[in-house]
C-alpha cells in the first residue's frame, strides 16, 4: 500500500467517516463538531438523492469560496426561506434580493452573479452530468469548485484539492509549496483507487485534520501524521 493511500486509512481511523456533503435536509451531526453542526450523513453515500439536493450541493460549493461552512449554512437557510433552493427560482430572483440572502457567505456581489450564471447553466443541463471542462468554462468556477460539484453533487470521482490539502501535504513532504492544482490532484488520483467513497472521505478527512493542526502558523505543529512519516511508522 502506497503512502498516500496509507495516510487515508490513518485519517479514517483517527476521525471516522465525515458524512459530507452536508445538506439542510439531513439530520446527522458532524462527528467532530468543527464545522456545521447538522446536515451530515455518516456512512450514507446515496446523497444527493434528487435534483433539488444536487443543486443545493452545487450552490453550496460556490458559496463556500473564501468563507467557512457555517456562514454558507446561513446563506442556504436564507435561500430556503425564499423558496429559492432551485435553479429556476435563483434565475428569476431579483439580483438585490439574492445578494441580501447570500450576504452571510461574503463576497455577495460576485457570488450572486456566479449563482445566476450557474443556475442558467444547470437548467440547460436538463439532467445531464456536466464535464469538468464545461464547469471550468463558467465564470467564477475554478478547479476546486468544479471538482467539488462533480464529486459531491454528480458523484463523479474527481479528487478535490483545497488550501488545506496543499498545507498538509507540503508539510509532509509530498509536494512543493508552489505545486499547481492539477499536479496535486494527479498525485492523489494516481495513488488511490478510483472510488467515490474514498475520494469524498479523503477530502473531508484532510479538512478535519487540517483544522486541528494547520489553521494557525506554524502549520503542522504537533501533527501526528508528520511524526509517523518521519519515523517511518506507518501502520
Amino acid at each position: 500500500m502506497n503512502n498516500i493511500y496509507q495516510i487515508y486509512n490513518m485519517l479514517l481511523k483517527l476521525y471516522g467517516p465525515q458524512g459530507w456533503w452536508p445538506l439542510l435536509g439531513c439530520k446527522g451531526t458532524n462527528p467532530t463538531k468543527t464545522g456545521a453542526i447538522k446536515g451530515y450523513h455518516l456512512g450514507e453515500y446515496s446523497y444527493p438523492k434528487n435534483n433539488i439536493q444536487r443543486f443545493e450541493v452545487c450552490i453550496g460549493a460556490v458559496l463556500t469560496q473564501n468563507t467557512s461552512w457555517p456562514q454558507v449554512e446561513k446563506a442556504l437557510l436564507n435561500l430556503k426561506g425564499l423558496n429559492a433552493l432551485n435553479p429556476k427560482e435563483i434565475k428569476n430572483l431579483k439580483l438585490e434580493k439574492l445578494k441580501q440572502a447570500i450576504k452571510p457567505a461574503g463576497y455577495f456581489n460576485q457570488k450572486a452573479k456566479k449563482l445566476k450564471i450557474f443556475a442558467e447553466f444547470y437548467i440547460n443541463l436538463k439532467g445531464k452530468t456536466p464535464t469538468r471542462d464545461e464547469l471550468l468554462g463558467l465564470w467564477g468556477i475554478g478547479h476546486e469548485t468544479a471538482d467539488s460539484i462533480l464529486l459531491y453533487a454528480f458523484k463523479v470521482p474527481e479528487f478535490v484539492v483545497d488550501a488545506y490539502t496543499r498545507r498538509v501535504f507540503a508539510n509532509l513532504g509530498f509536494i512543493g509549496q508552489k505545486a499547481k492544482y492539477n499536479e496535486i490532484k494527479k498525485l492523489f488520483e494516481s495513488n488511490l483507487p478510483k472510488n467515490l467513497r474514498i475520494y469524498q472521505e479523503y477530502h473531508a478527512l484532510i479538512v478535519e485534520h487540517a483544522k486541528r493542526y494547520y489553521s494557525k502558523k506554524p502549520y503542522g505543529k504537533n501533527d501526528s501524521l508528520l511524526k509517523a512519516i518521519k519515523t517511518k511508522r506507518f501502520k
